[in-house]
């Protein structure tokens, strides 16, 4: 789907960390396979599952094709992809999807409504014009003509869709990026399908989107770290947080790994705010949403960051099962951690 980086996701994380077992206990067998999607990195773990390497060929092998199938559908960078011949398509035409990129776009509508706009599947044009889309990769700040060009080119309540899974767009520019709430999908559908064949202890993560079902080896809720904002983060940097999560997935945006600074020194990093068509310029450096599923805490972590941490903080306490720990950068360069009310009751978090 080369949804890359999360419409170009500029974090590493949440990343798997260990958890020692309980005292005399025996670790589980653990099984984990990693591979390309979406233009990015997935992985795979399976705790305790007595699975021959045939068994295991053919998840692998089924996988494969699951994330196949949603590149057909969603993709932005392949030319024959539903997205991209929806993007062709003429105005007022409707353009019938498949009924997953339908349950898609419904949901993320539905974010578009509750956030007053602070997310847009339909802000491919801006994201483009920043560089930070499939046409170009030359990073820049585009003229206001320009983005003014773009902006009028959005803009989700032109996008419709229908009880037959049409969509109707009536301009005839508007061109759908699912970079934000896409990756979220395909995580919760490689969890679903590894749940069905029996599988109860399951770790999935597309890039940083991570999906979770039961234990981990070691008979305990999985651990996952929450990178720490820095600017160009590696593998054996600190994390900012640990979290224990089950049943559960998270998703992390911020504004570092993937940005560019102005002549003025402006940090522009690939997430848009479809109300200014610029990346917002507020102290926040990355927040990390916790929902029951990967796509709702895609969507969110993106919608999160476009609002701030105040707005932010206020929009996510309406949601009954989403929390979210928002990281600000303080002018003296270190960091301060803010979770929403529950954050800690249902992660296990500790800083």
């Amino acid at each position: 789907m080369s949804l890359r980086h999360r419409l170009a996701l500029c974090i590493i994380g949440p990343l798997f960390l260990g958890q020692r077992p309980p005292c005399g206990a025996e670790e589980l067998p653990l099984v984990s396979w990693q591979g390309q999607t979406m233009g990015t990195v997935y992985t795979v773990k399976i705790a305790g599952a007595a699975l021959s390497e045939p068994q295991l060929e053919a998840l692998q092998t089924e996988a494969e094709q699951r994330l196949a199938e949603l590149n057909r559908q969603m993709s932005h960078y392949q030319p024959d992809s539903e997205l991209s011949r929806f993007n062709r398509a003429p105005a007022r035409v409707p353009f019938r999807v498949s009924a997953e990129f339908a349950r898609v776009i419904r949901f993320a509508l539905d974010i578009c409504h509750r956030s007053g706009g602070a997310f847009d599947p339909t802000l491919a044009p801006v994201i483009n014009a920043w560089g930070f889309g499939e046409k170009t990769s030359q990073r820049r700040v585009p003229s206001d003509t320009e983005l003014q060009t773009a902006a009028g080119k959005t803009g989700w309540r032109h996008l419709t869709i229908t009880p037959d899974d049409e969509l109707v767009k009536d301009i005839p520019d508007l061109a759908l990026n699912l970079g934000a709430v896409a990756k979220g999908f395909g995580a919760d559908e490689l969890a679903r399908l590894l749940a069905g064949h029996g599988l109860t202890n399951i770790y999935v993560s597309i890039a940083g989107e991570v999906r979770v079902l039961g234990h981990n080896a070691r008979k305990t809720r999985w651990r996952v770290g929450i990178a720490a904002p820095l600017e160009h983060w590696r593998e054996n940097d600190p994390m900012a947080a640990a979290l224990s999560l089950s049943d559960q997935a998270v998703s992390t945006s911020g504004d570092y790994q993937n940005f560019f600074r102005d002549p003025l020194g402006r940090r522009l990093c690939h997430i848009i705010d479809p109300r200014t068509s610029w990346p917002p310029q507020h102290d926040l450096a990355g927040v990390s949403v916790v929902a029951p599923d990967a796509m709702t805490a895609d969507a969110l972590a993106t919608t999160l960051f476009v609002l701030g941490p105040e707005a932010g903080l206020r929009f996510i306490e309406g949601f009954e099962n989403a929390v979210a720990l928002f990281i600000t950068r303080d002018p003296d360069g270190r960091f301060r951690q803010s979770p929403s009310s529950r954050f800690a009751e249902v992660t296990g978090y500790r800083p």
